[in-house]
């Protein structure tokens, strides 16, 4: 199913503009996933799309059709919330069956797609269960369940993981996806957890503030970033940034140095500009390169993961993360060299914040 939000505002009547101008198409099928701080808008944006908040200005549009004016039920949506909203008087079965009760379908068409949908979320031995007797996970895939039995077009999930434990996220995470995968409808998912963005999405909406900052697969927004604040939200650890001024082609900050003409063709043009020159934790190489920029710094703590460390350093003032094979782990209080290759150099706008 076809969405498009045109222009769409929301204003609520104490004046608070919770979001602004949001513009998006979401083609059929599409697993898009909303992702930023708490307060970002996000949550308000999917609730409208819901209808359970009104639209203050703009159109929302369904397979072409304005949709700004239709009930929650017209618009033929499902919603998965952050609470399970399970009845605990009810078995799992009673649960997932419910909207269809309420409609008045009649009870062996029921019996076939609840025996249908919980077999594909693995609920088949549950279904006598009341919701107490299930763990977490099981609680929030009868949630899913309960969704899913009536065959809507669209999907709508507010924060369907945050009161889950890490491992039951990682193993939610795989099955939302997989049943995404088999039931092919249109998803749009909320989350401030940008690990939950980058593996569940097609394509995601980075937002702060009302403010859509970039719409993108997680391949873009994680190596073309459009400013400084997708850059260090998207990737973990975040993205470092060091802030200086262009001279004679070297980034100068406190007594630091670093040299950008071998890694960039316009270094002459940015001089005397304010910059954020960035790059991430796991771009470093140790050793000597060409078309590398070399920095100095002095190692205050490391901390070693297994397969990598991660590597706390000082540049005079700022401060950065590197992330190292483990049988690279330096000394702590010792100076260390690190070579930033220039196709994992970043460069933003120091005013602005916007990609150079």
């Amino acid at each position: 199913m076809y969405i498009e939000l045109k222009n769409v505002n929301k204003i609520y009547p104490n004046g608070f503009h919770a979001v602004h101008h949001f513009n998006l198409e979401i083609e059929k099928g599409e697993f898009v996933v909303f992702v930023g701080p708490s307060g970002c808008g996000k949550s308000t944006t999917l609730r409208m799309i819901a209808g359970l908040e009104n639209i203050s200005s703009g159109e929302f549009l369904i397979n072409g059709e304005r949709a700004n004016e239709k009930s929650p039920r017209d618009r033929e949506v499902a919603m998965v919330f952050q609470s399970y909203a399970l009845y605990p008087q009810m078995t799992v079965y009673d649960n997932i069956a419910f909207g269809l009760t309420l409609q008045g379908v009649d009870e062996d068409v029921i019996e076939e797609r609840v025996n249908k949908t919980a077999k594909i979320l693995g609920l088949t031995d549950y279904l006598d269960r009341l919701p107490r007797a299930l763990s977490g996970g099981q609680r929030q895939r009868v949630a899913i369940g309960r969704a899913l039995i009536r065959k809507v077009g669209i999907f709508l999930m507010d924060e369907p993981l945050s009161n889950l434990d890490a491992k039951q996220r990682v193993t939610m995470r795989s099955e939302i996806a997989q049943i995404h995968q088999e039931t092919g409808a249109t998803t749009i998912y909320v989350t401030h957890d940008q690990t939950e963005a980058m593996t569940l999405a097609d394509r995601i909406v980075v937002m702060k503030d009302g403010y859509i900052q970039q719409v993108g697969t997680p391949y873009e927004l994680y190596f073309k970033p459009a400013n400084v604040f997708v850059a260090g939200f998207i990737g973990e650890p975040p993205m470092n940034f060091v802030r200086g001024t262009v001279q004679d082609g070297c980034i100068l900050f406190g007594d630091s140095r670093i040299d950008l003409k071998p890694v960039r063709q316009d270094a002459a043009a940015l001089e005397g500009k304010e910059v954020v020159f960035g790059f991430r934790p796991e771009a470093v190489v140790l050793r000597e390169q060409e078309k590398a920029a070399r920095v100095d710094g002095l190692v205050e703590l490391t901390e070693m993961l297994g397969d990598n460390t991660n590597v706390y350093i000082t540049c005079g003032e700022q401060h950065a993360i590197l992330k190292v094979d483990s049988h690279d782990t330096p000394e702590t209080d010792q100076p260390m060299t690190f070579y930033i290759p220039a196709e994992s150099m970043y460069l933003f706008d120091g005013e602005t914040e916007q990609v150079l």
